[in-house]
């Protein structure tokens, strides 16, 4: 099973990204994915998740207005759009899978993919 991340990049504050995980899971509609990030020093945090089964998608607040996260179930792909962006949110982006629990929180999802690189400068 693999999570693939891409996308990321160097970007100027204000700018735009979009991030794409790519899944290879076989029933992916049935995974609930999530987006986290994590700058040096700091921990993992939970930025934005999308769960087919309740047709409902979190943000967190820090976000919120700024970015969206979306799902395409037939290509099995999570994407994150990342508007006005700030230096603040460089970090290393991560996708996840989860099957149950909290979608907030790192420690419900149980494939992890390897981080994408956003930084934000001038």
């Amino acid at each position: 099973v693999q999570l693939q991340a891409s996308g990321g990049g160097l970007v100027q504050p204000g700018g735009s990204l979009t991030l794409s995980c790519a899944a290879s899971l076989r029933t992916f509609s049935s995974y609930g994915m999530g987006w986290f990030r994590q700058a040096p020093g700091k921990e993992r945090e939970f930025v934005a998740a999308a769960i087919s089964w309740r047709s409902s998608t979190y943000h967190a607040d820090s976000v919120k207005g700024r970015f969206t996260i979306s799902r395409d179930n037939a290509k099995n792909t999570v994407y994150l759009r990342m508007n006005s962006l700030k230096p603040e949110d460089t970090a290393a982006y991560y996708c996840a899978a989860q099957k149950t629990g909290n979608p907030l929180t790192p420690r419900s999802y149980n494939l992890w993919g390897r981080g994408t690189q956003v930084t934000v400068s001038s």
